[in-house]
């Protein structure tokens, strides 16, 4: 049984991440980090944990964190990387859910996210925490950089065809949509239920941070610089990532060459579901789960290829992946506490 602490318990990543966790056979939460909430029973916070765990929420104190085998930081943004060193130090292995620690190219993260980072020595030696990519070095890492939610579907979505040599590295185009909580728990006007029922929208075009992590990933799997054009959008659901991604082939293929290449490529991975030919992900099929589905196309007028990936943006997006990373860290089962079906409705 390895003891956990989980910081920033209350926000939507965080409150996933201790859902997860409450039901883990080999863990024990011993610490829940909120400021906004301290002193609170998480069972206060979020009514749904009454009768499944009785413990409090408390301000950041390394001393208790001291006897935990294992600390995610599901902070925002900036507030990680302030964090981690004193967490590194007090010898626990971190799993840290912001963009602080995704990054092979400081550079890039501080012209991503406008701000230093205090951490170059941490930043150079974190593992990008994509266990389909990175499963062994994911196993000996102290400090991992959970990747984000747009990203894991869209570089999953991407790497095979990339690795493969088919296709074209210029004018890749992915187009995402995202529930409301990918924005995290925030009382901004743009979140609310009248500003975001029956209603659509892309934001940040052309500048979304994540657009260099997915760049950063696809780029390594290509085996040169890869610039991509990345849109998101705000659709009116609670859960889950839809992310169609376009890219150019240097030959004539069909689906379902496609289809088994990415059958082939992704055939050990549990948690990566390739759909059969003429079928193709939906949101429902992946909320609360895991997983990740992909299903491919054929534009043959264009010879494109049409890649659809779906997940859930709080479990697969993140704090299902972060306990995944957990599980390959300390020797379990990679799917111990994450094999369960979506929710479907």
């Amino acid at each position: 049984m390895i003891k956990a602490a989980v910081l920033g318990a209350t926000g939507y990543a965080g409150v996933e991440l201790v859902r997860l966790l409450s039901n883990h056979p080999e863990v024990q939460i011993e610490v829940l980090g909120s400021q906004s909430f301290a002193g609170q029973g998480i069972d206060e916070v979020y009514q749904s944990f009454e009768h499944i765990l009785d413990v409090k929420c408390e301000e950041l104190d390394l001393d208790r964190v001291r006897g935990c085998d294992v600390v995610f930081t599901a902070l925002p943004h900036g507030a990680s990387k302030e964090v981690i060193p004193a967490l590194i130090e007090q010898g626990v292995k971190v799993i840290d859910l912001s963009g602080d620690f995704r990054y092979d190219d400081i550079e890039v993260y501080e012209k991503w996210y406008g701000q230093k980072h205090s951490s170059p020595e941490l930043l150079k030696e974190s593992v990008y925490g994509m266990p389909e990519l990175y499963r062994d070095k994911i196993k000996g890492a102290r400090l991992i950089g959970n990747p984000g939610c747009y990203t894991t579907c869209s570089i999953l979505g991407t790497v095979p065809l990339l690795k493969s040599g088919m296709a074209e590295t210029k004018n890749i185009i992915v187009d995402a949509k995202s529930g409301v909580t990918g924005a995290g728990r925030s009382a901004a006007l743009p979140y609310s239920f009248c500003e975001c029922t029956e209603n659509m929208k892309a934001y940040k075009v052309a500048t979304h941070r994540h657009t260099s992590e997915i760049e950063q990933e696809l780029s390594k799997a290509a085996g040169e610089e890869i610039i991509i054009s990345f849109t998101p959008h705000l659709i009116p659901l609670k859960r889950g990532i839809l992310a169609t991604i376009y890219v150019n082939l240097k030959q004539k293929s069909s689906a379902a060459e496609l289809t088994e290449m990415y059958k082939e490529f992704y055939k050990d991975e549990f948690f990566v579901r390739v759909k059969d030919e003429g079928h193709l992900p939906e949101t429902k099929f992946v909320a609360g789960s895991n997983f990740v589905d992909i299903g491919l196309c054929y534009d043959e007028r264009l010879q494109r290829a049409v890649i659809v990936s779906a997940l859930d943006n709080i479990v697969k997006g993140a704090a299902g992946q972060a306990v995944q990373n957990m599980n390959l860290l300390f020797g379990f089962d990679e799917k111990t506490g994450l094999k369960n079906a979506g929710f479907y409705l």
